[in-house]
């Protein structure tokens, strides 16, 4: 009876695990970007391939600040095929700066974290 409870449990717990995983893989998620000049704008790109058997959509893709922006497709990535999300800095501020962006996949539990760092310098 014991091991029957157990192996319904974990078979109810395991569609909760499956959720968690993330659809789509990274390159990478994270960038540095050195040395930037004031007042100049950067941009890197963050390319993710859909690594499941249906199409994935982005929901959101929020920065953790205002000097941040992230731009993603809105259309669904089909199965197998890539996706690119821009991440652009406005470099208004001096000094080292490490910022984030949160992407929340639709039916993913999970969301996935991304994240930029340097260093302003004066131009």
């Amino acid at each position: 009876m014991k091991k029957l409870l157990t192996a319904i449990a974990f078979i109810l717990v395991l569609p909760v695990f499956a959720q968690n995983e993330s659809p789509v893989e990274f390159k990478t998620m994270k960038y540095s970007f050195g040395k930037v000049e004031q007042g100049k704008p950067v941009t890197t790109e963050f390319t993710f391939t859909n690594k499941s058997d249906k199409p994935v959509i982005i929901e959101t893709a929020t920065a953790g600040c205002g000097c941040t922006k992230p731009e993603y497709p809105e259309a669904p990535i089909l199965k197998g095929k890539t996706g690119v999300i821009k991440v652009t800095y406005n470099a208004a501020n001096m000094g080292s700066f490490t910022k984030t962006v949160t992407v929340k996949f639709a039916n993913v539990a999970a969301p996935v974290v991304l994240t930029i760092d340097g260093e302003v310098i004066k131009s």
